[in-house]
Protein backbone atom coordinates (compact mmCIF):
# COMPACT_ATOMS: atom_id res chain seq x y z
CA UNK A 1 0.00 0.00 0.00
CA UNK A 2 1.25 2.95 -1.16
CA UNK A 3 1.17 6.88 0.74
CA UNK A 4 -2.57 7.49 0.75
CA UNK A 5 -3.59 10.58 -1.87
CA UNK A 6 -5.54 13.18 -0.67
CA UNK A 7 -7.77 14.11 -3.52
CA UNK A 8 -11.16 12.05 -3.97
CA UNK A 9 -10.91 11.14 -7.48
CA UNK A 10 -7.52 9.98 -6.80
CA UNK A 11 -8.62 8.44 -2.92
CA UNK A 12 -11.55 6.71 -5.43
CA UNK A 13 -9.92 5.47 -8.74
CA UNK A 14 -6.45 3.89 -7.44
CA UNK A 15 -8.42 2.00 -4.49
CA UNK A 16 -5.95 3.92 -1.88
CA UNK A 17 -3.21 3.35 -3.78
CA UNK A 18 -3.53 -0.65 -3.37
CA UNK A 19 -0.23 -2.54 -4.40
CA UNK A 20 0.06 -6.24 -3.50
CA UNK A 21 3.57 -6.74 -1.81
CA UNK A 22 3.67 -9.77 -2.62
CA UNK A 23 2.88 -10.14 -6.55
CA UNK A 24 2.79 -5.93 -7.18
CA UNK A 25 -0.87 -6.49 -8.49
CA UNK A 26 -3.03 -3.45 -8.25
CA UNK A 27 -6.24 -5.23 -7.79
CA UNK A 28 -6.99 -5.93 -3.63
CA UNK A 29 -7.91 -9.54 -3.89
CA UNK A 30 -10.82 -11.18 -2.56
CA UNK A 31 -11.19 -12.73 1.00
CA UNK A 32 -13.82 -15.99 0.83
CA UNK A 33 -12.38 -17.55 4.30
CA UNK A 34 -14.94 -17.62 6.91
CA UNK A 35 -12.72 -17.74 9.94
CA UNK A 36 -8.76 -16.93 11.18
CA UNK A 37 -6.51 -19.05 13.04
CA UNK A 38 -4.90 -18.62 16.48
CA UNK A 39 -1.61 -17.25 17.76
CA UNK A 40 0.27 -20.08 19.29
CA UNK A 41 -0.30 -18.01 22.74
CA UNK A 42 -4.09 -18.18 21.80
CA UNK A 43 -4.67 -14.86 20.73
CA UNK A 44 -5.50 -13.16 17.66
CA UNK A 45 -2.58 -10.80 16.73
CA UNK A 46 -3.58 -10.50 13.68
CA UNK A 47 -6.32 -8.63 14.40
CA UNK A 48 -8.98 -11.42 12.21
CA UNK A 49 -11.63 -13.41 14.39
CA UNK A 50 -14.44 -14.31 12.46
CA UNK A 51 -15.86 -13.22 9.10
CA UNK A 52 -19.35 -11.66 10.27
CA UNK A 53 -17.45 -9.12 11.74
CA UNK A 54 -14.06 -8.75 10.46
CA UNK A 55 -13.25 -9.26 6.58
CA UNK A 56 -10.11 -8.26 4.70
CA UNK A 57 -11.98 -7.52 1.01
CA UNK A 58 -14.29 -5.27 3.53
CA UNK A 59 -11.12 -3.33 4.48
CA UNK A 60 -10.55 -0.90 1.14
CA UNK A 61 -13.80 -0.27 0.23
CA UNK A 62 -14.71 0.68 3.89
CA UNK A 63 -11.88 2.94 4.20
CA UNK A 64 -12.08 4.39 0.73
CA UNK A 65 -15.67 5.89 1.71
CA UNK A 66 -14.77 6.98 4.89
CA UNK A 67 -12.25 9.30 3.44
CA UNK A 68 -14.62 10.33 0.78
CA UNK A 69 -16.92 11.31 3.56
CA UNK A 70 -14.08 12.57 5.88
CA UNK A 71 -15.48 10.67 8.42
CA UNK A 72 -13.95 8.01 10.94
CA UNK A 73 -15.44 4.43 10.37
CA UNK A 74 -17.55 2.54 7.81
CA UNK A 75 -19.62 0.09 7.61
CA UNK A 76 -20.45 -2.48 4.91
CA UNK A 77 -23.94 -4.28 5.05
CA UNK A 78 -25.97 -6.74 3.25
CA UNK A 79 -28.16 -4.13 1.82
CA UNK A 80 -28.78 -0.41 2.28
CA UNK A 81 -32.13 -1.52 4.10
CA UNK A 82 -29.64 -2.64 6.55
CA UNK A 83 -27.87 0.03 6.93
CA UNK A 84 -30.22 2.06 7.31
CA UNK A 85 -32.29 -0.06 9.80
CA UNK A 86 -29.51 -1.00 12.17
CA UNK A 87 -29.53 3.17 13.15
CA UNK A 88 -32.83 3.18 14.38
CA UNK A 89 -31.84 -0.79 16.14
CA UNK A 90 -29.55 0.78 17.77
CA UNK A 91 -32.00 3.09 19.74
CA UNK A 92 -33.95 2.08 22.69
CA UNK A 93 -37.61 1.80 22.75
CA UNK A 94 -39.89 4.92 23.28
CA UNK A 95 -36.92 6.98 21.73
CA UNK A 96 -38.51 9.79 19.54
CA UNK A 97 -37.36 9.88 15.73
CA UNK A 98 -37.84 12.60 13.10
CA UNK A 99 -38.22 10.88 9.88
CA UNK A 100 -38.81 12.91 6.38
CA UNK A 101 -42.36 12.93 4.93
CA UNK A 102 -40.69 12.28 1.46
CA UNK A 103 -38.38 9.30 1.49
CA UNK A 104 -37.26 5.89 -0.03
CA UNK A 105 -41.09 4.09 0.59
CA UNK A 106 -39.62 0.48 1.37
CA UNK A 107 -37.98 2.26 4.50
CA UNK A 108 -40.75 4.52 5.32
CA UNK A 109 -43.08 1.39 4.76
CA UNK A 110 -40.13 0.18 8.17
CA UNK A 111 -40.12 3.09 10.11
CA UNK A 112 -43.68 3.53 10.32
CA UNK A 113 -44.35 -0.46 10.79
CA UNK A 114 -42.14 -2.18 12.46
CA UNK A 115 -40.18 0.38 14.12
CA UNK A 116 -43.08 1.62 16.05
CA UNK A 117 -44.28 -1.80 16.68
CA UNK A 118 -40.65 -2.38 18.21
CA UNK A 119 -41.78 0.90 20.79
CA UNK A 120 -39.70 3.88 18.49
CA UNK A 121 -41.80 7.02 18.72
CA UNK A 122 -41.62 8.13 14.68
CA UNK A 123 -42.67 11.29 13.48
CA UNK A 124 -43.05 12.64 9.83
CA UNK A 125 -42.19 16.18 9.20
CA UNK A 126 -41.33 17.77 6.11
CA UNK A 127 -37.42 18.42 6.44
CA UNK A 128 -37.10 20.31 4.00
CA UNK A 129 -39.37 22.80 5.84
CA UNK A 130 -36.41 23.96 8.72
CA UNK A 131 -39.07 25.73 10.86
CA UNK A 132 -41.36 22.17 10.70
CA UNK A 133 -38.26 20.46 12.09
CA UNK A 134 -37.84 23.05 14.86
CA UNK A 135 -41.54 22.60 15.81
CA UNK A 136 -41.31 18.60 15.90
CA UNK A 137 -38.13 18.34 17.96
CA UNK A 138 -38.73 17.35 21.64
CA UNK A 139 -35.41 18.42 23.65
CA UNK A 140 -34.22 15.68 25.66
CA UNK A 141 -36.82 13.20 23.79
CA UNK A 142 -35.94 13.63 20.11
CA UNK A 143 -32.73 10.91 19.84
CA UNK A 144 -32.42 11.09 16.08
CA UNK A 145 -33.23 12.75 13.03
CA UNK A 146 -33.69 11.18 9.38
CA UNK A 147 -33.20 12.72 6.42
CA UNK A 148 -32.94 11.97 2.77
CA UNK A 149 -31.83 14.62 0.14
CA UNK A 150 -32.12 14.86 -2.57
CA UNK A 151 -34.98 12.60 -1.40
CA UNK A 152 -36.49 9.66 -3.62
CA UNK A 153 -38.76 10.37 -6.12
CA UNK A 154 -39.54 14.39 -5.53
CA UNK A 155 -35.73 14.86 -5.15
CA UNK A 156 -36.76 16.78 -2.21
CA UNK A 157 -33.57 18.79 -0.54
CA UNK A 158 -33.01 19.34 3.32
CA UNK A 159 -30.57 22.27 4.18
CA UNK A 160 -27.95 19.56 6.20
CA UNK A 161 -26.19 22.19 8.35
CA UNK A 162 -29.42 23.89 9.50
CA UNK A 163 -31.01 20.92 10.24
CA UNK A 164 -27.98 19.44 12.19
CA UNK A 165 -27.80 22.46 14.30
CA UNK A 166 -31.32 21.91 15.46
CA UNK A 167 -30.90 18.31 15.87
CA UNK A 168 -27.67 18.54 18.22
CA UNK A 169 -29.14 21.85 20.20
CA UNK A 170 -31.74 19.01 20.92
CA UNK A 171 -29.69 16.17 21.83
CA UNK A 172 -30.51 14.03 18.83
CA UNK A 173 -28.40 12.65 16.60
CA UNK A 174 -28.37 13.54 12.77
CA UNK A 175 -28.44 10.72 9.93
CA UNK A 176 -28.68 11.43 6.34
CA UNK A 177 -29.22 9.08 3.72
CA UNK A 178 -26.90 10.40 0.79
CA UNK A 179 -27.29 7.89 -1.58
CA UNK A 180 -28.27 10.39 -4.88
CA UNK A 181 -25.68 12.69 -4.04
CA UNK A 182 -22.79 10.55 -3.18
CA UNK A 183 -19.66 12.11 -1.78
CA UNK A 184 -19.04 13.13 -5.17
CA UNK A 185 -21.46 15.90 -4.79
CA UNK A 186 -22.07 16.21 -1.30
CA UNK A 187 -20.09 15.56 2.07
CA UNK A 188 -22.66 15.40 5.28
CA UNK A 189 -20.15 15.15 8.09
CA UNK A 190 -18.88 18.42 7.04
CA UNK A 191 -22.01 19.71 7.05
CA UNK A 192 -22.91 18.43 10.50
CA UNK A 193 -24.15 15.11 10.15
CA UNK A 194 -22.99 12.36 12.74
CA UNK A 195 -23.83 9.42 10.45
CA UNK A 196 -24.11 8.45 6.28
CA UNK A 197 -25.88 5.96 4.87
CA UNK A 198 -25.91 4.76 0.96
CA UNK A 199 -27.63 2.47 -0.70
CA UNK A 200 -24.35 0.98 -2.17
CA UNK A 201 -26.47 -1.08 -4.52
CA UNK A 202 -26.97 2.79 -6.25
CA UNK A 203 -24.18 4.69 -7.44
CA UNK A 204 -21.25 3.78 -5.17
CA UNK A 205 -21.17 0.56 -6.94
CA UNK A 206 -22.37 1.81 -10.10
CA UNK A 207 -23.38 -1.40 -12.03
CA UNK A 208 -26.30 -2.99 -11.08
CA UNK A 209 -24.51 -6.30 -10.18
CA UNK A 210 -24.65 -5.60 -6.38
CA UNK A 211 -27.02 -5.06 -3.24
CA UNK A 212 -25.41 -3.20 -0.66
CA UNK A 213 -25.56 -0.41 2.25
CA UNK A 214 -23.27 1.60 3.99
CA UNK A 215 -22.67 3.60 7.11
CA UNK A 216 -20.37 6.03 7.93
CA UNK A 217 -19.97 8.11 11.25
CA UNK A 218 -18.68 10.89 11.82
CA UNK A 219 -16.99 10.04 15.62
CA UNK A 220 -16.16 6.07 16.96
CA UNK A 221 -18.62 7.24 20.06
CA UNK A 222 -21.06 5.23 22.06
CA UNK A 223 -23.67 5.63 19.33
CA UNK A 224 -21.52 4.18 16.97
CA UNK A 225 -20.62 1.31 19.04
CA UNK A 226 -24.30 0.30 19.01
CA UNK A 227 -24.38 0.18 15.50
CA UNK A 228 -21.59 -2.08 15.44
CA UNK A 229 -22.69 -4.32 17.81
CA UNK A 230 -26.11 -4.65 15.79
CA UNK A 231 -24.06 -5.68 12.69
CA UNK A 232 -22.17 -8.06 14.60
CA UNK A 233 -25.32 -10.11 16.24
CA UNK A 234 -27.69 -9.51 13.62
CA UNK A 235 -25.06 -10.57 10.94
CA UNK A 236 -26.17 -8.23 7.97
CA UNK A 237 -22.90 -7.99 6.59
CA UNK A 238 -21.59 -8.15 3.23
CA UNK A 239 -20.19 -11.02 0.95
CA UNK A 240 -16.56 -11.17 0.40
CA UNK A 241 -17.20 -10.96 -3.64
CA UNK A 242 -20.19 -8.39 -3.18
CA UNK A 243 -17.29 -6.26 -1.22
CA UNK A 244 -14.51 -6.43 -3.98
CA UNK A 245 -17.11 -5.51 -6.39
CA UNK A 246 -17.50 -2.67 -4.44
CA UNK A 247 -14.54 -1.06 -4.15
CA UNK A 248 -14.49 -2.33 -8.35
CA UNK A 249 -17.14 0.24 -8.42
CA UNK A 250 -16.20 2.77 -6.22
CA UNK A 251 -12.60 3.06 -8.89
CA UNK A 252 -15.20 5.20 -11.36
CA UNK A 253 -17.18 6.55 -8.82
CA UNK A 254 -16.52 10.46 -10.12
CA UNK A 255 -16.42 9.51 -13.50
CA UNK A 256 -19.81 7.78 -13.18
CA UNK A 257 -21.38 10.77 -11.15
CA UNK A 258 -20.15 13.50 -13.36
CA UNK A 259 -21.19 12.37 -16.24
CA UNK A 260 -24.59 11.53 -14.84
CA UNK A 261 -25.28 14.42 -13.40
CA UNK A 262 -24.09 16.82 -16.18
CA UNK A 263 -26.62 14.59 -18.76
CA UNK A 264 -29.36 14.68 -16.39
CA UNK A 265 -29.02 19.04 -16.21
CA UNK A 266 -29.29 18.52 -19.91
CA UNK A 267 -32.25 16.41 -20.05
CA UNK A 268 -34.16 18.52 -17.01
CA UNK A 269 -33.81 21.36 -19.28
CA UNK A 270 -34.88 20.60 -22.84
CA UNK A 271 -37.66 18.23 -20.67
CA UNK A 272 -39.03 21.43 -19.05
CA UNK A 273 -39.63 22.81 -23.31
CA UNK A 274 -41.22 19.95 -23.63
CA UNK A 275 -45.09 20.19 -24.81
CA UNK A 276 -45.99 16.70 -23.13
CA UNK A 277 -44.24 17.51 -19.95
CA UNK A 278 -46.20 19.47 -17.26
CA UNK A 279 -43.50 19.15 -14.91
CA UNK A 280 -39.75 18.75 -14.27
CA UNK A 281 -38.91 17.28 -10.64
CA UNK A 282 -34.83 17.97 -10.66
CA UNK A 283 -32.94 20.49 -8.36
CA UNK A 284 -30.08 22.08 -10.63
CA UNK A 285 -33.45 23.59 -12.20
CA UNK A 286 -33.48 27.49 -10.81
CA UNK A 287 -37.36 27.25 -10.28
CA UNK A 288 -37.25 24.11 -8.36
CA UNK A 289 -38.16 24.47 -4.55
CA UNK A 290 -35.00 24.11 -2.46
CA UNK A 291 -32.55 24.64 -5.70
CA UNK A 292 -30.68 27.30 -3.48
CA UNK A 293 -29.91 24.99 -0.59
CA UNK A 294 -29.01 22.60 -3.12
CA UNK A 295 -26.54 24.97 -4.65
CA UNK A 296 -25.04 25.46 -1.20
CA UNK A 297 -24.68 21.77 -0.23
CA UNK A 298 -24.04 19.99 -3.54
CA UNK A 299 -20.75 20.74 -5.49
CA UNK A 300 -19.87 20.16 -8.78
CA UNK A 301 -23.59 18.96 -9.97
CA UNK A 302 -26.91 17.88 -8.73
CA UNK A 303 -27.13 14.37 -9.46
CA UNK A 304 -28.27 11.60 -11.82
CA UNK A 305 -31.95 11.39 -10.66
CA UNK A 306 -34.77 13.51 -12.46
CA UNK A 307 -38.62 12.95 -12.32
CA UNK A 308 -41.20 14.10 -14.91
CA UNK A 309 -44.67 14.86 -14.71
CA UNK A 310 -46.31 14.00 -17.84
CA UNK A 311 -49.58 15.30 -19.26
CA UNK A 312 -52.50 13.58 -19.31
CA UNK A 313 -52.08 12.03 -16.00
CA UNK A 314 -51.30 8.08 -15.13
CA UNK A 315 -52.27 6.11 -17.67
CA UNK A 316 -50.50 8.69 -20.31
CA UNK A 317 -47.23 8.11 -18.05
CA UNK A 318 -47.16 4.44 -17.65
CA UNK A 319 -47.95 4.65 -21.85
CA UNK A 320 -44.61 6.44 -22.30
CA UNK A 321 -42.82 4.05 -20.21
CA UNK A 322 -44.16 1.61 -22.39
CA UNK A 323 -43.02 2.82 -25.03
CA UNK A 324 -38.99 3.51 -24.63
CA UNK A 325 -36.39 2.28 -26.18
CA UNK A 326 -33.05 2.98 -24.45
CA UNK A 327 -34.56 3.63 -20.94
CA UNK A 328 -35.04 0.19 -19.43
CA UNK A 329 -37.90 -0.33 -17.41
CA UNK A 330 -36.81 -1.50 -14.18
CA UNK A 331 -36.77 0.06 -10.49
CA UNK A 332 -33.33 0.76 -8.92
CA UNK A 333 -30.93 4.05 -10.18
CA UNK A 334 -27.49 5.11 -10.38
CA UNK A 335 -26.21 2.40 -13.07
CA UNK A 336 -24.60 3.22 -15.50
CA UNK A 337 -27.69 1.96 -17.87
CA UNK A 338 -30.66 4.44 -17.81
CA UNK A 339 -33.78 3.33 -15.97
CA UNK A 340 -37.40 4.68 -16.28
CA UNK A 341 -40.36 4.24 -13.72
CA UNK A 342 -43.76 4.26 -12.64
CA UNK A 343 -43.10 4.59 -8.98
CA UNK A 344 -46.91 5.21 -7.73
CA UNK A 345 -47.10 1.15 -9.13
CA UNK A 346 -44.40 0.62 -7.56
CA UNK A 347 -45.33 2.84 -3.68
CA UNK A 348 -48.87 1.91 -3.76
CA UNK A 349 -51.96 3.80 -2.53
CA UNK A 350 -50.25 5.32 0.64
CA UNK A 351 -47.57 6.70 -1.51
CA UNK A 352 -47.14 10.71 -2.07
CA UNK A 353 -45.99 10.30 -5.31
CA UNK A 354 -48.58 11.48 -8.21
CA UNK A 355 -50.04 9.10 -10.55
CA UNK A 356 -48.52 10.93 -13.44
CA UNK A 357 -44.73 11.22 -12.39
CA UNK A 358 -41.47 9.21 -14.08
CA UNK A 359 -38.69 8.46 -11.89
CA UNK A 360 -35.50 8.77 -14.48
CA UNK A 361 -32.36 7.46 -13.92
CA UNK A 362 -29.46 9.02 -15.91
CA UNK A 363 -26.97 6.20 -16.84
CA UNK A 364 -24.08 6.92 -19.20
CA UNK A 365 -25.59 6.72 -22.81
CA UNK A 366 -25.50 9.94 -24.98
CA UNK A 367 -27.99 12.23 -23.54
CA UNK A 368 -29.38 13.43 -27.10
CA UNK A 369 -30.18 9.76 -27.55
CA UNK A 370 -31.94 9.40 -24.41
CA UNK A 371 -34.02 12.37 -24.99
CA UNK A 372 -35.09 11.30 -28.57
CA UNK A 373 -36.06 7.84 -26.73
CA UNK A 374 -38.66 9.95 -23.92
CA UNK A 375 -39.63 12.48 -26.86
CA UNK A 376 -41.07 9.38 -29.01
CA UNK A 377 -42.51 7.94 -26.41
CA UNK A 378 -44.19 11.12 -24.96
CA UNK A 379 -45.49 11.25 -28.76
CA UNK A 380 -46.52 7.43 -28.36
CA UNK A 381 -48.22 7.44 -25.16
CA UNK A 382 -50.73 10.33 -26.62
CA UNK A 383 -51.22 9.14 -29.86
CA UNK A 384 -49.16 11.53 -31.84
CA UNK A 385 -45.99 8.85 -32.72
Amino acid sequence: MTDRPHRPETIAAGALGFEDAASGAVIPPIHPSTTYVRDPDNGYGRGRVYARADNPTFDIPARTITELEKGADTLLFASGMAAATAVFQALDPGDHVLVPDVMYWAFRNWVHGPATRWGLKVEGVDTSDTDAVRAALRPGQTRLVWVETPANPLWTVTDIAAVAELAHEAGAWLAVDSTVATPVLTRPIELGADIVMHSATKYLNGHSDIVAGTLTAARKDEFWGRIKAVQTQQGGILGSFEAWLLQRGLRTLFARVRWQSAAAMSLAERLTAHPRVAEVLYPGLPGFHGHGIASRQMTGGYGGMLSIRVKGGTQAAIDTAAHVGIWRRATSLGGVESLIEHRASIEGPTSPVPGDLLRLSVGLESPEDLYDDLDQALGQSLGLG
